[in-house]
């Protein structure tokens, strides 16, 4: 019983609160992994290739980075800002490590974000939530890493433009304009593959 409300009082701190409670207790640090292990993990594989052994293993590393550096939390960011930004350099400094660039995808996509990117890209979404969700991963795998990032971060894990602006450390301007060619380029990629996002 005394685990339940300790879990449940977890589950309403915000981010923020339990940054706190890992400065005073690095033991709570784990609330955080908790928290963003999952989310974390399918960002990774969403931006990779990475199998889940491999993802896994970045993650240690984000963690380990995030864990060293919890002192120097820019609290004029959000704290999922943050930690994703950690992220995307971490997947970017692998994948140069091993010559390569991060590519393709790995990871389902919930129906809603489905639905999410074909409204706002504009494409006529499938009867069939299957075949939309698979031709959706397969376009975004042929887009260049910049294009497919941003489509990532806007649409599949739901980040403001503002936040997208904190992870990448572009000016939201910039934001708003690659978002905007990524489409452009969804579109085309999309025309080049033949797929087809009805059934």
């Amino acid at each position: 019983m005394a685990e339940e409300k300790i879990a449940l009082n977890v589950a309403e701190k915000s981010d923020e609160e339990l940054v706190n409670l890992a400065l005073k207790n690095r033991d709570d640090f784990l609330y955080l992994v908790d928290r963003y292990k999952n989310r974390l993990t399918a960002y990774i594989r969403r931006l990779t290739k990475a199998s889940p052994e491999d993802a896994e293993d970045i993650l240690q590393e984000i963690f380990i980075k995030v864990y060293l550096n919890l002192n120097e939390f820019d609290r004029d960011l959000k704290f999922s800002s943050w930690i994703y930004r950690i992220t995307h350099n971490q997947v970017i400094s692998r994948h140069r490590r091993l010559k390569a660039r991060p590519e393709g995808y790995a990871v389902d996509i919930d129906d809603a974000a489905a639905r999410r990117l074909a409204s706002d890209i504009d494409i006529a979404a499938a009867t069939d939530l299957t075949i939309l969700k698979e031709n959706i991963l397969k376009v975004l795998s042929y887009l260049v890493p910049k294009y497919r990032e941003v489509l990532v971060l806007r649409f599949l894990e739901e980040k403001s433009y503002e936040e997208i602006a904190d992870i990448i450390k572009k000016p939201a301007g910039t934001v708003a304009s690659t978002i905007s060619k990524a489409k452009v380029e969804f579109h085309r990629e999309l025309k080049k593959s033949g797929l087809k996002f009805h059934s």
